[in-house]
């Protein structure tokens, strides 16, 4: 399975949610990514809030392209020493301003895509930023990420 290779140099797999929009997730995934790497660990960022991908402006790498190569996708690096990478809906877009307007089973089936074919490489950390709410999305990311096990959830509220 290309899945499986694409995955394996990953150690551990989190996943940042929330019940709704606005609260915080992708600055958290973005300041959890950085202090990882402060800390010396690679890390990765696959961006699944597909409506509202706001992970490639947050590194102000929206204007980078995905390539492909042998093994998929190769993420975009944000710094020299590629110590952080990120993949996003944002990165395949036209205009990254532009409306995505899919119904489930195509988000489910790019979903299952980032999970099998992006070539991360080595990484001690993959950090995966959901959309707001509780969706068939999370149902999808949760399903795809089963056999890599993932380390847990950061589950990011307001105070009201």
């Amino acid at each position: 399975l290309a899945g499986r290779s694409n995955l394996a140099g990953v150690q551990h797999v989190l996943l940042v949610l929330s019940g709704k929009g606005g609260v915080g997730k992708s600055t958290i995934s973005t300041q959890l990514a950085l202090a990882l790497r402060h800390s010396g660990r690679k890390v990765g960022i696959l961006d699944v809030d597909l409506c509202g991908p706001s992970i490639p402006r947050m590194f102000r790498v929206q204007d980078s392209d995905v390539h492909q190569c042998d093994s998929g996708w190769v993420p975009v690096f944000v710094d020299q020493d590629k110590s952080i990478s990120l993949m996003s809906i944002g990165f395949l877009l036209e205009k990254p301003d532009d409306a995505v307007v899919w119904r489930g089973p195509k988000k489910n089936a790019l979903i299952q895509q980032f999970v099998a074919d992006v070539a991360w490489g080595d990484l001690d950390f993959l950090i995966v930023d959901t959309p707001p709410g509780t969706s068939d999305e999370h149902l999808s990311t949760v399903e795809a990420l089963r056999p890599y096990k993932p380390l847990g959830a950061i589950l990011v509220t307001t105070p009201q």
